[in-house]
């Protein structure tokens, strides 16, 4: 897992297969798709919020490419941040503290 900062506070990455743990807070999946084999009952997931997701264009240009991920990082930060303020720690009530849950693999570069 990988601790990130944004204004609201720590957003820490772990992926959708990996189990929660205490220390997670509110746990938020970013992912159009709820992920393969894994009930959600079972997922101890509080928000899905797949509409905050990089839209499949962005996925399929970025192509898990190391050399795109700097532009990968700015076009997807600025959508978010313009089109998605609720999706920010504080506004989902999180205390200032939240775990982004995914499905896919999860690039361990600072986001």
């Amino acid at each position: 897992m990988t601790a990130h900062r944004v204004s609201a506070g720590p957003v820490r990455l772990k992926r959708a297969y990996e189990p929660a743990a205490a220390e997670d807070g509110v746990r938020v999946l970013v992912d159009r798709l709820w992920p393969r084999g894994i009930r959600k009952e079972d997922a101890a997931i509080d928000h899905w919020m797949k509409e905050v997701a990089p839209s499949s264009a962005l996925r399929q240009w970025f192509g898990h490419d190391p050399d795109r991920w700097p532009e990968f990082r700015r076009r997807y930060a600025g959508r978010v941040h313009v089109d998605f303020p609720a999706a920010s720690p504080h506004a989902l009530g999180c205390g200032g503290a939240a775990i982004t849950v995914s499905e896919g693999r999860i690039v361990t570069e600072s986001v």
